[in-house]
């Protein structure tokens, strides 16, 4: 596909963001990318490499860093927002006039916010009205990306011309886009795997076998679509790479950041321990509060994500919580072909 370059501002200069902006900017858009650390960005202008998230990895001169957000949006046609959820608002805030009507802004951030249980984009709709919204998600290993391994997304939106642009703007031989018009169940789905990457982790530092994997990552694509028919989103959409595809490979890749967090619980190190070593945002530790809460006021049978949460949050034994699990209730395999949510 050819487009005409376009000027692309990426809020965020983590792994994943840093990774969107190479794309742009191989695709001949003009990229500006923000971060909040004056050395990141000379490191990223001077020597073409982000030092604390994908070190050793050469980024395209085409790539331009900046800590001051409101020249990083000058011009912008297109706005990727991938600033960790819990500073989201507060960019959202900080940038809301410098973002002109009917620009496309892309979340490509996987979490949840507190006030309200509400997702990235529904928190664009509400305080950015007047652009143009969609969400990007899918089995998007930031390393991988800038190593041009091949790798699928998916853009959602109802909005066909954005994910028109969106498809032009960032595909090339090693990232294919593909769309759905469910942005509510791709997004959700990217969250809610976050948790599950953290139990897989935990699973293996204490030694499981193969068959306990396949057992984990089936169950958690059931409490997935569960959780999302009940929020008011289609089953199907989990079957996709936004769902499944993103679930499977971070559940099983150790350049997962929530991975990672959850191997380190598993070896033994509090919460906060394991996020301090990391050094990075895992939006699997908050998502596991809110949607265990969530699943509660609304009696939805999520035991995995109530049993991490316990785990986590009040301090249960790993191996008793596995335990209670595997003495639980007898559900239906595969649900939805059976009319049951």
């Amino acid at each position: 596909m050819t487009q005409q370059p376009e000027v692309a501002a990426v809020l965020g200069g983590g792994s994943f963001g840093t990774a969107m902006a190479t794309i742009l900017a191989q695709n001949g858009h003009t990229v500006r990318l923000w971060v909040r650390d004056p050395e990141t960005a000379a490191a990223i202008n001077n020597d073409h490499e982000n030092p604390r998230y994908l070190p050793g990895t050469e980024l395209p001169e085409g790539v331009q860093a900046s800590e001051d957000l409101i020249e990083c949006l000058s011009g912008a046609s297109m706005v990727f927002m991938a600033v960790p959820s819990k500073a989201f608002m507060e960019v959202l805030t900080q940038a809301r006039d410098h973002v002109p009507e009917g620009t496309l802004v892309i979340s490509c951030t996987k979490g949840i916010y507190a006030d309200g249980f509400l997702l990235m984009s529904q928190l664009l709709v509400r305080e950015w009205p007047h652009t143009r919204v969609g969400v990007l998600s899918g089995p998007n290993l930031a390393r991988e990306i800038v190593e041009r391994k091949f790798t699928g997304t998916v853009i959602a939106s109802a909005d066909a011309d954005l994910c028109k642009r969106i498809q032009q703007a960032l595909s090339c031989d090693y990232f294919r886009v593909y769309d759905s018009p469910d942005m509510f169940g791709v997004e959700l789905g990217g969250a809610l795997k976050n948790i599950y990457a953290i139990a897989t982790g935990m699973a293996a530092a204490v030694g499981v076998g193969d068959n306990t994997r396949g057992l984990l990552i089936t169950r958690s694509l059931a409490e997935m679509s569960r959780f999302a028919a009940r929020m008011g989103g289609s089953p199907m959409t989990f079957l996709g790479l936004a769902g499944v595809g993103d679930l499977i490979v971070t559940c099983s890749s150790s350049l997962s950041r929530n991975y990672q967090v959850g191997y380190l619980i598993g070896q033994g190190h509090t919460v906060e321990q394991a996020v301090a070593q990391l050094g990075q945002t895992a939006e699997g530790v908050n998502t596991i509060r809110l949607v265990a809460e969530r699943a509660r006021e609304q009696d939805i049978y999520m035991p995995l994500a109530s049993g991490l949460y316990e785990i986590l949050f009040d301090g249960k034994p790993l191996p008793q919580v596995i335990a209670r699990l595997m003495q639980g209730e007898h559900n239906h395999d595969v649900e939805f072909t059976m009319g049951s949510a």
